[in-house]
């Protein structure tokens, strides 16, 4: 990391009822780098980018972003710095594509002001990127999962923020849909310089995609270095409390993980 960190974390904590869901996290994002967030169910993940978006609180430590305490900033202005698309669900949201994109331009427009010009710009800038510019009639209720997350990625695009957080953005999609994604989050990584922090369930994925990797498991941080490095580190073996197969990558020059054969003895 070069420069100074999008992203400061410091001895985080949170906790829901009695339930200690992050206990003393700590860890730094520099600019445009792309970093994926792994672990098993129940480690803290979701909560992480929750609380890095203001909408569930901590209780211990400190996050800076753009070097400024979080506790400092408003809503809108955390809006303008960081861009959170959260898991996919089956909700049908009352807008056209072209509506719903337009609504992420909300830390730069109020209930008594009309959209500008640089408004319609930024949302036909990010329908293009993402390739949905021909939906923008559609409602959003007739899309396919695909379709949907790739106009939710276009509304924390429109928004205009340094930062993407996305909470398992290629969850539930074809593998077709799934590449799409992927490639665009790569494409807005390296093209704009937008730096990503990526929630995924997907080890290999995590490794292909991302330049760095954080490993939660039981709310503390475990790992915190090189994707490639990953699978070396043993630290899945630790967190998944399981032997994993495997091998070269055929592309990539590192080690990715075989998916298990499942066998029935009865």
């Amino acid at each position: 990391m070069t420069g100074s960190p999008i992203l400061e974390v410091g001895s985080l904590g949170c906790s829901i009822g009695r339930k200690r869901i992050l206990d003393s996290v700590s860890f730094a994002v520099g600019r445009a780098e792309f970093v994926s967030l792994i672990g098993p169910n129940g480690a803290g993940k979701t909560t992480m980018l929750k609380c890095l978006m203001k909408i569930l609180p901590f209780d211990g430590g400190a996050v800076r972003i753009n070097g400024i305490d979080l506790h400092l900033l408003g809503q809108k202005e955390l809006a303008s710095y960081a861009a959170y698309v959260p898991q996919a669900d089956s909700r049908y949201l009352p807008f056209t594509v072209e509506e719903f994109v337009m609504t992420g331009r909300y830390p730069y427009l109020s209930p008594f002001t009309a959209c500008r010009a640089s408004d319609r710009s930024a949302v036909r800038e990010s329908m293009e990127l993402t390739g949905i510019d021909a939906l923008a009639d559609r409602r959003m209720a007739g899309l396919s999962g695909g379709e949907r997350q790739l106009v939710m990625i276009a509304a924390a695009l429109a928004q205009g923020a340094e930062m993407m957080l996305l909470d398992e953005p290629a969850a539930f999609l074809d593998p077709g849909h799934e590449r799409s994604v992927m490639r665009l989050l790569r494409e807005i990584n390296g093209r704009l310089g937008t730096t990503v922090l990526m929630v995924t369930h997907d080890i290999n994925r995590a490794i292909l995609t991302s330049g760095r990797v954080l490993v939660l498991d039981s709310g503390r941080l475990e790992y915190s270095g090189a994707a490639v490095d990953l699978i070396s580190s043993g630290v899945l073996e630790k967190i998944y409390r399981r032997e994993f197969d495997c091998i070269p990558h055929p592309d990539a020059g590192c080690d990715i993980i075989v998916p298990d054969v499942i066998e029935y003895d009865g």
